[in-house]
C-alpha cells in the first residue's frame, strides 16, 4: 500500500505583519491615553494659576489664621485717609487754566525769561504768546525746525484739557506782496492755521481749535522801530474757559487786557 505524502504549508514571510499591527495598535492607544491626560480644563487651570500668584505675590494671605467665629474690626483709622482725600479732591478741583498756566511757566522758562514767550490771563482765559521769529521765518508761513519741538510741547500740554483755543496771527506794517500772501491778513491767517495744524499733529481736538488773522490792525507796540515791529510779530494761542467764553469775549489779542497774574478767587464756570 503506498504511502500517503503530506501536504507541506507553504512558509508564510509576512508573519511579521501582524506583530507589526498589534504593536501599531498599542503605541495609538498609548498616545491618546498620554494625550487625554495632559488636555487641562482651562477654567481650572486658571482658577489654579490665580491662586497660586496670589499666595506668592500677596504674603498677607499664607500667613492668615484661618477666622473662627464672628471676626470684628480691630480699627477703621484704615479707611479715614481715603474718605478725607476723596473729600478734598471734590473740593478743590483741578481748575484746567491753572494746570495749564503751571505747566507752561516750567515747561517754557528760559523763553519767559528772554521775553520770548509770555504766558497771562485771568478767570476767563489764558493767552500765550508767541514771538513770530521762534515760529516762523520773515515774510513765510511755513515753520522752522524749532517750532517743532515747541508746539510739540504746548500741544503735550492742551491735548488732556477740554478748553478752546483759538490760534491768532498778527504782523507788522511793512507791507508784502506775493503769490501766496498778497498782504498781511493772508500771512496772519496762514501762520495761524499752520501752528493749529501743528497742534492737531501733537494731538490738540481739532474741534477745539479755531484760526484767526488780524494783519497788522492790533499792534501792541510802535512799528516806527525794528523793536516794536518784533513785537507786533506774533501768535498767540487763547484758551478760553467755555465755548460760551470764547465766543462772548472781544479783542483777547490785545495784551492790556490780560493780567500777568491769573486769579482764580472769582472764577465761575459759566
Amino acid at each position: 500500500m503506498a504511502r500517503r505524502r503530506t501536504h507541506e504549508e507553504p512558509e508564510n514571510h509576512e508573519r511579521w505583519l501582524v506583530s507589526y499591527a498589534d504593536f501599531i495598535t498599542l503605541l495609538f492607544a498609548f498616545f491618546v491615553v498620554m494625550y487625554s491626560i495632559s488636555s487641562l480644563n482651562e477654567g481650572k487651570y486658571k482658577i489654579l494659576s490665580d491662586s497660586l500668584v496670589g499666595v506668592f505675590n500677596q504674603p498677607d494671605r499664607s500667613i492668615m489664621p484661618i477666622p473662627v467665629g464672628e471676626e470684628r474690626p480691630r480699627s477703621s483709622q484704615h479707611d479715614t485717609p481715603s474718605v478725607v482725600e476723596s473729600d478734598a479732591a471734590t473740593a478743590n478741583p483741578v481748575d484746567p487754566l491753572d494746570s495749564i498756566v503751571r505747566s507752561m511757566r516750567s515747561a517754557f522758562a528760559d523763553l519767559i525769561e528772554t521775553n520770548q514767550l509770555t504766558v497771562r490771563g485771568n478767570e476767563l482765559w489764558v493767552e500765550i504768546e508767541l514771538n513770530s521769529s521762534l515760529l516762523f521765518p520773515s515774510g513765510d508761513a511755513l515753520p522752522n525746525d524749532q517750532a517743532f519741538g515747541m508746539l510739540e510741547k504746548v500741544a503735550n500740554i492742551l491735548a488732556p484739557f477740554d478748553n478752546p483755543v483759538r490760534v491768532e496771527g498778527f504782523t507788522d506794517n511793512l507791507p508784502i506782496s506775493t503769490a501766496a500772501y498778497p498782504t498781511n491778513w493772508e500771512l496772519s491767517a496762514a501762520r495761524a492755521g499752520s501752528v493749529v495744524r501743528m497742534l492737531a499733529a501733537g494731538g490738540v481736538n481739532p474741534s477745539r481749535m479755531a484760526a484767526v488773522g488780524y494783519g497788522e490792525f492790533q499792534p501792541v507796540a510802535d512799528n516806527a522801530t525794528a523793536e516794536g515791529r518784533a513785537r507786533n510779530r506774533r501768535v498767540i494761542l487763547v484758551i478760553s474757559r467755555n465755548l460760551d467764553v470764547r465766543r462772548s469775549v472781544s479783542d483777547v489779542g490785545r495784551t492790556s487786557e490780560a493780567r500777568p497774574g491769573i486769579q482764580r478767587a472769582a472764577a465761575t464756570d459759566q
